[in-house]
């Protein structure tokens, strides 16, 4: 019964109105066909995130370790 329109609230009504505008129903379609590309540079980026992030500390261990022993 909250779906019928003598009882939605003013934001239902308005977001039910944002959604007939063209600028929604382009984003839509556009997130829709960039998401996959979105997902994967990601989850690329991500892994060179961590690839660099264990380098450095590798790095640390071996330079910061040898440090900590004097």
């Amino acid at each position: 019964m909250k779906h019928l329109p003598q009882f939605r609230s003013k934001r239902e009504e308005e977001r039910a109105a944002l959604k007939n505008t063209t600028g929604y129903k382009l984003w839509s379609i556009m997130f829709t066909i960039l998401y996959p590309f979105i997902a994967i540079f990601t989850f690329l980026f991500s892994g060179i995130i961590m690839f660099f992030s264990g380098i450095s500390k590798v790095l640390a261990y071996l330079f910061g370790g040898s440090h900590a022993r004097h």
